[in-house]
């Protein structure tokens, strides 16, 4: 199955999925019990106050879950995408979806939830734009924020020379409206790929149909003519207006306030929506939200420098990095010259990437202790460390220039000096420790 309830009951069988059978609020009280499990299990909220819809938060919270979202093995999870990406295959159309089976024309049915105290408002945070690339007519897909104005307009929070906002600005120049399709609750594969940066002209849904081997099916929106699952949850279609903005800001995935900015408007033309229907809601700086974004990039960095690096064993953004702004490269030595043309090519091709630090294979680069003591034992600052200054960073990041986009990189080599003797690096290890479990002799 290739829809969200399906791999719902896949969490119910895990046990990683809670229900939550009391009443709760879309103002913060949900975004705060979300916050609560955080890391732990995805909720599934059954009754919401003065709405008709379930809503589902923290799908794809844990790596556990993302892997269970495309099908692989935790430490598989990037040759899958990998894979995907390399083998996208064009999914089958189908008449109708199955979101067809109820529609409105008025959005404030919509359970959207208010989460910070200081946001502009709230914000359906899982949505899904799908767009016909005015160049190739192929369709992309990309998350974008959206936060309610009335019953029929939302403003549309786009990213500079993003897909999205090319096309939006082709339809600008000609001042004519944008037609576009969104969906809320999709099958996590689904949302992976459309947070996944796919090249100029490639389709993201593409890449889903092969995460979820070859059997995606796609239903045509009756008003805007894009392709969507045909088992989504919520389907939106309209238009964006090309002459109305309306200024909002948000949290961001570093879980601070963006500051205020005019943004493009999207005018509902039909909402349409399942039988007991589920909302998805992903809450802004907390794991869900860093994963969706962090891991499809993290597959990238590993794709591309492995091709170019055959040393290197893993690249990892790191949580405390927020998955964004810093990784951990873990390789397999063999000169030291290896590791500066390597911190480079790392930045080169995420360039959002603030920290870059360089690791041994017995380092685990997802374990922040481990890192650290690499960086204590086996790193000196006047020999190790590599400062890029001036260069263009994350807009997210609060510390960089954000008028100019600038900031300053740094790259640490963190692995074992080759001149050195190996035998002062190694870390000693007790034969058998496995084997032997304390609770058996208490």
């Amino acid at each position: 199955m290739t829809d969200l309830r399906s791999y719902l009951g896949t969490l119910k069988k895990t046990k990683d999925l809670k229900t939550v059978k009391r009443s709760v609020s879309t103002k913060y009280e949900i975004a705060a019990l979300t916050a609560k499990a955080d890391g732990s299990f995805a909720l599934l909220f059954e009754k919401i106050k003065a709405k008709k819809f379930r809503l589902v938060s923290n799908l794809v919270g844990t790596r556990t879950r993302f892997a269970q979202a495309v099908g692989a093995k935790e430490d598989d999870i990037h040759e899958r995408i990998i894979h995907a990406i390399e083998h996208a295959k064009k999914p089958k159309k189908i008449s109708e979806g199955q979101f067809m089976e109820n529609q409105s024309s008025d959005a404030s049915v919509l359970p959207i939830v208010t989460h910070f105290e200081k946001e502009s408002g709230p914000f359906i945070t899982s949505s899904i734009i799908y767009v016909k690339n005015p160049e190739t007519r192929t369709q992309n897909s990309s998350f974008h924020r959206l936060m309610p104005l009335d019953k029929k307009h939302f403003s549309v929070r786009m990213v500079d020379g993003r897909d999205l906002h090319q096309a939006f600005m082709n339809s600008k120049k000609q001042k004519k409206n944008l037609k576009v399709a969104i969906t809320i609750g999709v099958h996590p594969a689904v949302s992976i790929a459309g947070a996944y940066q796919a090249d100029w002209g490639k389709d993201e849904l593409n890449i889903a149909n092969s995460i979820l081997g070859g059997k995606l099916r796609l239903a045509e929106c009756p008003y805007s003519g894009m392709l969507v699952p045909s088992g989504a949850e919520i389907v939106m279609e309209g238009k964006i207006l090309h002459n109305k903005t309306h200024k909002e800001w948000m949290v961001e995935m570093l879980r601070t306030y963006d500051f205020a900015r005019p943004q493009p408007v999207f005018e509902l033309e039909k909402l349409y929506y399942r039988n007991n229907p589920i909302f998805h809601d992903i809450l802004s700086g907390y794991s869900e939200h860093r994963l969706l974004m962090g891991m499809p990039i993290e597959s990238k960095l590993n794709r591309n420098l492995k091709k170019t690096f055959p040393q290197i064993k893993q690249v990892s953004m790191t949580n405390g990095g927020c998955n964004w702004l810093h990784s951990v490269v873990q390789i397999k030595k063999r000169k030291d010259s290896d590791i500066k043309p390597i911190i480079k090519k790392t930045f080169a091709t995420h360039r959002s990437l603030k920290m870059v630090t360089v690791v041994d294979t017995d380092i685990d680069p997802n374990d922040a202790q481990s890192v650290e003591y690499a960086m204590a034992t086996r790193f000196q600052a006047d020999r190790d460390l590599l400062i890029i200054k001036n260069v263009r960073g994350s807009s997210l990041d609060p510390s960089s220039d954000q008028k100019r986009l600038k900031t300053t990189k740094l790259g640490i080599d963190a692995t074992t000096p080759l001149s050195k003797r190996k035998g002062g690096f190694e870390i000693a290890k007790i034969p058998k420790q496995e084997n032997f479990f304390l609770k058996k002799y208490l």
